[in-house]
């Protein structure tokens, strides 16, 4: 019995590290994203160049998905039309792609609360030191209202993402 289970344990972890080391398709070099569509309902970031798809990520959110951001600390991740606004290679989450929120509406909304609508939504790698995880990040929403990626995965899209790409994040 005591070997099936310490079988059955390798066979797990094996099956553990295949999944987080396959490799997965890459974004092709050279290309340049110019839209950017997030679909929060099945955890997936579209990026788009000329209209035609050209890759797919499965991203994770903030710890409370379901609906749009309305104040900082809500650890939702906003819904809208932005743009990526700041690109920055020494986050504490690997790298990131900056949000454009909050927005005018956005703002309005929060102060008719009485509340801050937060900001510094990003695109983003793993925290620093605990890049290993991989994709595992997948597994759970663990922002603060971000998108996250593998490490890779935000190398890809820093590269092929300008300031002032459009993204739309939709429920």
């Amino acid at each position: 019995m005591k070997k099936v289970i310490v079988f059955a344990i390798l066979l797990v972890i094996a099956a553990a590290a295949i999944y987080n080391l396959y490799p997965e398709k890459k974004l092709p070099g050279n290309i340049e994203i110019d839209y950017i569509v997030v679909k929060k309902s099945n955890r997936r970031l579209l990026a788009y160049s000329k209209q035609k798809l050209i890759k797919t990520y499965e991203i994770s959110l903030g710890n409370h998905p379901t609906g749009h951001k309305v104040f900082e600390g809500d650890e939702k991740t906003p819904e809208g039309i932005y743009t990526i606004n700041a690109k920055n290679p020494n986050s504490d989450y690997h790298k990131n792609l900056g949000v454009s929120y909050p927005n005018a509406k956005d703002i309005a909304t929060a102060k008719l609360l009485g509340k801050d609508p937060g900001g510094d939504i990003k695109v983003h790698g793993i925290r620093n030191h605990i890049g290993f995880i991989g994709k595992f990040q997948r597994l759970f929403d663990w922002t603060n209202g971000c998108m996250a990626l593998t490490n890779t995965e935000i190398d890809e899209l820093f590269t092929a993402v300008k300031i002032g790409t459009k993204i739309e994040i939709r429920p």
